[in-house]
């Protein structure tokens, strides 16, 4: 794997974590102010823009939302000059209402695109599994 294709996969994974422990700023610096997406949440519909996004930052934390892990398993990056593509299957591992431990995975496909302050987080498709 190349040191780009590596720096990508690590990016990935920051956002990701940044999504897990409800970090805006690091998920904010992260992404294109004009970010488009397809998602369960956005019930069929194209979605642009990042405060779409924020409303999930700014739920509440309560002691019963538990911690959560993603893992990005069997990736696969593809970089296109100053554009790349990372597919993959994203574990989420968590506590369920009871305290138990649950996985889950759905199917990713984040785009990067290359700009002036670096890779920036342009679009991504996520289904579940």
């Amino acid at each position: 794997m190349s040191a780009v294709e590596q720096e990508l996969l690590a990016l990935s994974q920051k956002l990701l974590t940044s999504i897990d422990t409800g970090d805006w700023k690091s998920y904010e610096s992260l992404c294109d102010a004009s970010i488009t997406c397809f998602e369960p949440e956005a019930l069929g519909q194209v979605v642009g823009g990042l405060a779409f996004h924020k409303f999930y930052f700014d739920l509440p934390s309560t002691p019963t939302k538990p911690a959560r892990q993603s893992t990005i398993a069997s990736p696969h990056v593809r970089v296109m000059g100053n554009s790349a593509v990372i597919s993959y299957v994203r574990v989420v591992q968590k506590l369920d209402g009871n305290g138990a431990p649950v996985s889950v995975a759905a199917m990713e496909t984040r785009v990067w695109e290359k700009q002036d302050a670096g890779w920036k987080h342009v679009h991504f498709h996520r289904s579940p599994i």
